[in-house]
């Protein structure tokens, strides 16, 4: 949390009790890829003065400075999770059809096949996003 106080000051920013509020709900729920409405909820409960357009503000201050990163699952919601290194690339969901269940793949095998890529069209490659549709074990039942 120093760390995200320190580089936000560094731009001219506080982390206020309402953004440090956000933050430790994305952090507490690190595994649940939590959308904007989710993290307001979570937050309004020990927070109640806070506004819906305070946690948008905050996702994006959050996601600028490369602190969260935003996911979407094709579901019609943008979801965030805790960008723990931005010099590597994002691991890879799995995404249940039936249940909505995601399922983070830490196993990155992309690497050959982007310097191919990369080598045959002389293109750098910064990041890939990668995403599984399929039916987690629970809905396979």
């Amino acid at each position: 949390m120093n760390e995200v106080k320190e580089m936000l000051k560094e731009e001219g920013y506080k982390l206020t009790t309402q953004r440090q509020a956000i933050l430790n709900v994305i952090v507490e729920n690190q595994d649940k890829h939590l959308s904007p409405e989710e993290i307001y909820d979570i937050v309004k409960l020990k927070h109640p003065d806070i506004g819906i357009a305070t946690v948008y503000r905050t996702l994006q201050l959050l996601e600028k400075f490369n602190i969260v990163y935003r996911v979407n699952f094709d579901d019609g919601y943008n979801r965030y999770e805790l960008n723990y290194d931005s010099e590597s690339h994002h691991h890879h969901h799995l995404i249940c059809l039936k249940c909505g269940k995601v399922i983070e793949v830490k196993l990155d095998l992309l690497e050959t096949l982007e310097n191919e890529i990369e080598k045959e069209n002389g293109f750098k490659i910064m990041d890939h996003n990668v995403k599984f549709f399929g039916y987690c074990s629970e809905c396979r039942k």
